[in-house]
């Protein structure tokens, strides 16, 4: 009965602007800490393991942040969806397997992977600024 129920098909752009950005401003925010502070973040990645944690802690901060922008105005998206998306399955599966987290602090990883894989399957969506 409702293997078909598609109430908003006939707005796929809109849905999909509506995640992009709601998966943007996500990624910001959890990246403007890490890009006000670079020495505190690459000293948290030292003690997460990932060595250098300059490198890794940059790395992670300008993708975040910057990655962000870019999902927001639609810029690169396949590609940013992508780095999010391993970010995401490297640090759900790290959160669990080797620093035995409980799922409650690694679902958030995994439901942002799931949105990446939105944009990976069907593309930005009609609103954006650059394909």
């Amino acid at each position: 009965m409702f293997e078909s129920f598609t109430p908003f098909a006939a707005y796929e752009d809109i849905v999909l602007l509506f995640v992009r950005v709601s998966l943007g401003v996500a990624m910001m925010y959890f990246g403007w800490d890490k890009v006000r502070d670079l020495r505190a973040n690459a000293d948290d990645f030292t003690k997460m393991g990932f060595k250098p944690g300059w490198f890794w802690g940059t790395l992670i901060a300008l993708l975040e942040f910057g990655g962000g922008l870019l999902m927001i105005g639609g810029i690169f998206v396949g590609f940013v969806a992508f780095l999010f998306g391993f970010q995401m399955a490297l640090g759900g599966i790290m959160k669990v397997f080797k620093w035995k987290k409980p799922f409650s602090d690694s679902s958030y990883d995994f439901i942002l992977l799931a949105l990446t894989l939105v944009f990976l399957t069907y593309g930005p969506g009609a609103y954006v600024l650059f394909r």
